[in-house]
């Protein structure tokens, strides 16, 4: 739990890709803002074992549900969407959802590519799309999860990197089309941050010397934490943040000020 204070009583917020990771990170926090919060995912349970995310809030006093969805199908996320309308309706989209495969660029085929284009990119696109179509005549708020991997580039990541700036881009056009229905699209753009993202990810900083290497190019010389990305996505969909769209907050230790 995080010491950040935000308030979303009565406020109903999807999140795909809550079950693991920052994902999980971010469905939690509203449910501790006061949200009810239906959880996207391909399954409940999170992939290091613990309470599935929507128990969790439950368990805590709140209200969540959970949705088998595939994201790179543009009818799952519809009827995602479509869920809020038991809860009072959808004010907040996080479309969280990411695969990660490290494929170097000449190995890399075409299966590669369409696996992370599938669930990176269209499951970003038509899961605004979805939300905005819900939002008409109410506004609400759509926080994309993107990475420093959008302006960063990495080896092994070529096919990664190219979902990423697409999401960047992606929430930048959405919020200059969806501006007038007052509906707000900003993306938050983690650096390192160890979860099973890939197995053993989180294995990689566990180890001293290995992290001393793995943090070089972060000036506050640390990995990013799961909380320390939901704090962020809870200022975008906060009011706190009601004059900004279509901007990308890094969260990143400071990597993208090299």
């Amino acid at each position: 739990m995080s010491d950040v204070s935000y308030h979303f009583d009565e406020k109903t917020v999807v999140v795909t890709g809550g079950s693991s990771g920052i994902g999980r990170a971010i469905a939690l926090a509203f449910g501790d803002a006061g949200a009810t919060v239906i959880n996207g995912d391909l399954r409940p349970d999170p992939k290091i074992g613990d309470t599935p995310t929507h128990e969790r809030i439950r368990e805590a006093g709140g209200d969540a549900a959970f949705v088998e969805t595939d994201v790179s199908d543009p009818d799952a996320l519809v009827s995602l969407v479509d869920e809020a309308d038991e809860y009072g309706g959808l004010d907040v989209l996080v479309n969280n959802a990411g695969i990660f495969e490290d494929v170097p660029f000449l190995d890399a085929d075409e299966a590669t590519l369409d696996a992370h284009y599938g669930v990176n990119v269209k499951g970003v696109y038509f899961g605004c799309q979805a939300a905005a179509l819900k939002m008409q005549g109410d506004g609400g708020a759509i926080v994309n999860v993107g990475s420093i991997s959008s302006r960063v580039a990495q080896g092994g990541l070529v096919h990664y990197e190219a979902t990423k700036g697409a999401v960047e881009m992606i929430t930048r056009g959405a919020a200059l089309e969806l501006a007038g229905d007052d509906i707000r699209v900003n993306a938050v753009a983690p650096g390192i941050v160890p979860t099973e993202l890939y197995e053993g990810y989180s294995e990689k900083y566990q180890d001293e010397s290995d992290r001393e290497e793995l943090v070089k190019p972060i000036p506050m010389e640390r990995p990013g934490t799961p909380q320390d990305v939901a704090d962020a996505t809870l200022f975008l969909a906060s009011d706190g943040a009601s004059y900004t769209t279509g901007e990308t907050l890094f969260v990143d230790g400071g990597w993208m000020i090299l």
